[in-house]
């Protein structure tokens, strides 16, 4: 099985956090699949020691590392064609080659999961820090020759803390 951390994606957008929940939902896979706002060469350090990485460019992945990495870019697993990009608004201009079954995005934090006509759209969600009512995770992805599952893993995190409010005197 591969995994797709999203959101990139799959992972994506970890943000430069590496969560322990994540490393333990990601502990057995033989993929890696991080579709952008990495935003730090460690973050890519650490996941490959669990599994090979593949990964594409978001827009928050400025730092000089970041150059090597394409907007979007085909995996094949088994007989599963895959394409990676980071924004689903990207689409447009970097489509989907018609072999791609599967589409990875991340750049919303918003865990997808959805038909289109000639794919799948997935997009992991963000394993990094929580945005607004979003849940912290990834997705996972399940390859069997031509066909293939998907499933979003929220990760146990704890709730961030409240702020106490200041009161007036």
């Amino acid at each position: 099985p591969g995994v797709v951390l999203v959101r990139d994606r799959v992972v994506g957008d970890t943000h430069d956090l590496v969560r322990p929940e994540l490393l333990d939902a990601l502990a057995g896979v033989d993929a890696i699949l991080h579709v952008g706002d990495v935003c730090d060469a460690p973050v890519l350090d650490q996941l490959v020691e669990l599994a090979p990485v593949t990964a594409v460019r978001g827009n928050n992945d400025v730092e000089p590392f970041a150059s090597t990495l394409p907007e979007a870019r085909l995996v094949q697993f088994q007989d599963v064609v895959i394409w990676l990009c980071h924004d689903a608004n990207d689409l447009r201009r970097l489509p989907p080659p018609e072999e791609a079954s599967l589409v990875v995005v991340g750049h919303s934090h918003k865990p997808i999961l959805e038909a289109r006509e000639h794919f799948t759209l997935l997009n992991p969600g963000s394993p990094g820090r929580r945005r607004f009512s979003l849940p912290v995770c990834c997705a996972r992805v399940t390859i069997d020759g031509d066909t293939f599952s998907a499933r979003h893993i929220e990760l146990n995190v704890p709730p961030p803390k409240r702020r106490a409010r200041k009161t007036a005197q």
